[in-house]
C-alpha cells in the first residue's frame, strides 16, 4: 500500500527510479525526485516525532524548511530538514524525540 499518486486522470504519472534508504533500522524505499519526508509520508508514515515540552506527536506540516516539525537525525546529523532534504540511496533516517511511537509503516 502506497500513499503515492500513481494514476492521475489528467497528468502523466510517469515511473521514477526507486532509491533505497534504512528508516528506523528498516530497509524502504522511495523514489527519485523525493524528499525525505515525501518518501516517508507515501510509506504512511505520520509521526515525524514529538515536541520537546508537551511531547506530542509531530507531523509533517510546512514542506518549506521553515518549522521544525520534520527534523531528524539523517546519516548521524541532527536536526535535518527532511523536507527540504533529496532523498539518496542508502539514507539512515532515525526520528527525534521519539516517545511512544507506534511503527506505521504499512
Amino acid at each position: 500500500m502506497t500513499n503515492r499518486i500513481v494514476e492521475h486522470p489528467i497528468l502523466e504519472v510517469k515511473p521514477k527510479k526507486k532509491i533505497r534508504f534504512v528508516f528506523e533500522e528498516k530497509e524502504v524505499e522511495g523514489v527519485e525526485g523525493d524528499t525525505i519526508a515525501s518518501a516517508l509520508v507515501a510509506l504512511g508514515v505520520v509521526t515525524m516525532g514529538h515536541s520537546l515540552k508537551k511531547h506530542r506527536p509531530r507531523g509533517f506540516y510546512c514542506a518549506i524548511g521553515n518549522c521544525a516539525s520534520c527534523d531528524m537525525t539523517v546519516n548521524g546529523i541532527k536536526n535535518v530538514r527532511t523536507c527540504i532534504t533529496p532523498l539518496e540511496e542508502k539514507m539512515i533516517v532515525k526520528r527525534e524525540f521519539v516517545e511512544d511511537i507506534q511503527d506505521d509503516i504499512r
